[in-house]
């Protein structure tokens, strides 16, 4: 009588991590992420621990998380993974206002954003039989 367990959001081969409500606005997260797409995960560790950009400690985090998750949760081998996914969506946008002269006030956006890494262990390659042409 228990509940069916609910299906994977990715394929056997890979594990993802996600994190809301990081404090910078999409454009911005998203030149990080661009960063780190496609590469090899010691790579994009590497390219986040000695970029000069703020939010390229929380994209590490994630990242750890999500090689982590890939190790601990779906026994993939660390040494293989790539980054095949990371891409950045924008989450709410607190509103605020500064006083400006003759009692206007000008309008603040405070965006925040959310990230979703995905790491992706290679497929191993199947050997195909050749077959001989007989003439």
């Amino acid at each position: 009588m228990s509940k069916e367990k609910n299906k994977r959001r990715v394929r056997d081969n890979e594990a993802m991590a996600k994190v809301r409500m990081l404090r910078t606005s999409p454009q911005k997260l998203n030149l990080v992420a661009q960063m780190i797409r496609g590469k090899k995960v010691q790579n994009a560790l590497d390219d986040l621990t000695f970029s000069r950009k703020r939010i390229a400690k929380d994209v590490y985090k994630c990242l750890y998380s999500a090689i982590s998750n890939a190790e601990n949760n779906h026994g993939l081998d660390l040494d293989d993974l790539i980054v095949s996914e990371a891409f950045v969506g924008k989450n709410l946008v607190m509103k605020r206002f500064k006083a400006r002269a003759r009692g206007r006030g000008a309008k603040i956006l405070k965006p925040f954003s959310e990230l979703t890494i995905i790491v992706r262990a290679p497929e191993p390659v199947q050997d195909v039989p050749v077959q001989e042409e007989t003439a």
